[in-house]
C-alpha cells in the first residue's frame, strides 16, 4: 500500500516569498517577514525573518520564550555574542535583548508569548 499525502493537509512556504514586515500594524523597511504557523498573540508562533543589512531589533523581554535558527548570514547580540549560519539560539521567558546584523541574515524564529519593547513595561 502506498502513502499518499492528502496536499490539502500540508502547507508549504519558501523564504524566497518574504513579504513587508508589518507584525506590529506598520511596515518597518529594515526587515522582511514570512508567517509560517501559528498567529501574534497565540501561545506559539514560527516565521521567517530576514534582517536586511544594518538592521537592529528593537530591546524587548520575552514574555514566553524565543527560539531562532540562523539559516543565512550572521547576527549580533546586545552583549556582542555572533550567532552564525546553523546555530540555534534558545531564550528563556523574561529574557531581555536586541539583535544586529551588520550583513543582513535569515532567521526561522519559535516564539512563545510575545515580545514586548522594553520601554512598554
Amino acid at each position: 500500500m502506498r502513502n499518499i499525502l492528502d496536499p490539502k493537509l500540508r502547507t508549504a512556504a519558501r523564504a524566497e516569498n518574504m513579504k513587508p514586515y508589518d507584525r506590529f500594524g506598520v511596515v518597518d523597511p529594515n526587515f522582511e517577514w514570512l508567517p509560517l504557523s501559528g498567529e501574534k498573540g497565540s501561545d506559539y508562533e514560527c516565521f521567517f525573518i530576514r534582517f536586511k543589512p544594518g538592521a537592529r531589533s528593537t530591546p524587548h523581554v520575552h514574555t514566553g520564550g524565543e527560539e531562532f535558527l540562523v539559516v543565512e548570514g550572521e547576527l549580533e547580540d546586545c552583549d556582542g555574542t555572533v550567532y552564525k549560519t546553523g546555530d540555534f539560539v534558545c531564550y528563556e521567558p523574561g529574557s531581555r535583548h536586541s539583535s544586529y546584523s551588520a550583513e543582513g541574515c535569515l532567521l526561522l524564529v519559535v516564539l512563545r508569548g510575545e515580545n514586548r519593547p522594553v520601554d512598554s513595561q
